[in-house]
């Protein structure tokens, strides 16, 4: 089969003839269809986090396609099924965190297209306890994108606990951020976005928020973030890459308001503890979502009150993508047709 590989970090990507896995028991090899490229796709390439995946090795952890065989002891899925891989490629089931709903925080854990090879290839394993199934009837290609940056998006702002009715900040509209915009709306919250360029705010607006800012033009997005929600938001999601992001929206929470941190930009930011305490601000990470997490994020996406924007590419095109999302030259996802 054809796969991008991972041969050295900072490397380009070689499309490569590798071998088609067999699936082991309790797996399931599937035939991967669509499959969107995730900025953590990008850390892995260039091994920028401090635990690194051992190249070489098959990125991608938001591929959608049809199981074509299955491994000794499967019921879960069947030949024929339509299933994603996800970055919760798997987890012990037995830790503390696995037996009490945090399985995203299990310390063995393994993580599609970083500790197993994803879905830039052809054909994909996956577990079948983890694999999430997608419903008939959707598409395929917009799919993809919810089984990574939409469940991701979709646990922040649950993290954020913001209440329908009440503000919530979502910084940085690009692959997560347009679709945190949506996930917001339909979970009832008002949405006040800020990114560091018109077209993103543009892309804010076209989704459903209220309010967009741009933080490259906007002199004070502070002050602007407190005026139009009426006392700042009473949440924030950060999807942002960029440092700055961080501290702008602590600062524009109102007080009582919890920030969810679900980007991981390369820079450290400075925490003004003297307004995180007497204010009574939260501030918490979030990653990426339980399996639950996962189904309501796809079932939001069934019932169509979630839409992707997407573009479609080839999976030849995989370098030059990267390079676009590099430059921030990508309006929300790119999905990379694996049918060829």
């Amino acid at each position: 089969m054809q796969a991008a590989v991972v041969t050295e970090f900072r490397a380009p990507l070689r499309i490569d003839e590798v071998d088609i896995p067999e699936p082991g028991p309790g797996q399931a090899l599937v035939k991967v269809l669509y499959t969107g490229v995730c900025h953590t796709d990008l850390h892995a390439a260039h091994g920028d986090w401090p635990v690194k995946p051992t190249p070489p090795f098959i990125p991608g952890h938001e591929g959608v396609g049809e199981v074509v065989a299955v491994g000794d002891g499967v019921t879960r899925l069947a030949v024929g099924d339509t299933v994603g891989n996800a970055w919760l490629w798997n987890a012990c089931g037995e830790c503390e965190y696995c037996q009490t709903g945090r399985e995203t925080l299990c310390p063995d854990q393994t993580n599609g297209g970083y500790s197993v090879d994803g879905s830039f290839g052809q054909y994909m394993l996956v577990d079948a306890t983890y694999a999430p199934i997608i419903p008939a009837g959707v598409d395929l290609a917009a799919a993809a994108p919810i089984l990574c940056a939409g469940v991701t998006v979709y646990k922040g702002l649950k993290e954020s606990e913001v209440k329908p009715g009440q503000w919530v900040l979502v910084s940085g509209i690009g692959g997560l951020g347009h679709l945190a915009v949506q996930y917001a709306r339909a979970m009832g919250m008002r949405v006040i976005a800020v990114d560091v360029s018109d077209d993103k705010s543009a892309l804010a607006l076209d989704h459903g928020a209220e309010v967009a800012l741009n933080a490259a033009t906007e002199p004070d997005v502070v002050a602007r973030i407190h005026e139009a929600t009426g006392g700042g938001a009473h949440g924030a999601l950060v999807t942002a890459v960029n440092a700055h992001a961080f501290p702008q929206a602590v600062g524009g929470l109102r007080r009582g308001g919890t920030v969810a941190l679900v980007g991981l930009p390369p820079e450290q930011f400075g925490l003004d503890i003297f307004s995180t305490v007497l204010l009574g601000l939260t501030v918490r990470g979030s990653i990426v979502g339980t399996r639950k997490d996962l189904a309501e994020a796809i079932d939001f996406f069934a019932r169509g009150l979630v839409e992707p924007t997407y573009t479609l590419r080839p999976l030849e095109e995989i370098n030059d993508i990267f390079d676009e999302m590099l430059a921030g030259r990508i309006d929300g996802r790119v999905v990379m047709d694996m049918r060829a």
